[in-house]
């Protein structure tokens, strides 16, 4: 399965979860998530995540 890392604090975007606590319902794909969203765990931007698969 795709998930997107944070590389800054490890936090984990799974899309069938979401982020709930940043508005981000379930499903949503990554491409998505407005740009300016940051990491729920340590505020890091969007564009220091990166695809892994697990």
């Amino acid at each position: 399965m795709k998930r997107w890392m944070c590389m800054s604090c490890g936090w984990i975007y799974d899309q069938e979860i979401g982020d709930p606590m940043g508005d981000i319902p379930p499903g949503t794909a990554w491409e998505d998530i407005p740009d300016d969203w940051k990491c729920p765990d340590c505020g890091a931007t969007k564009d220091s995540f990166e695809m892994v698969e697990i």
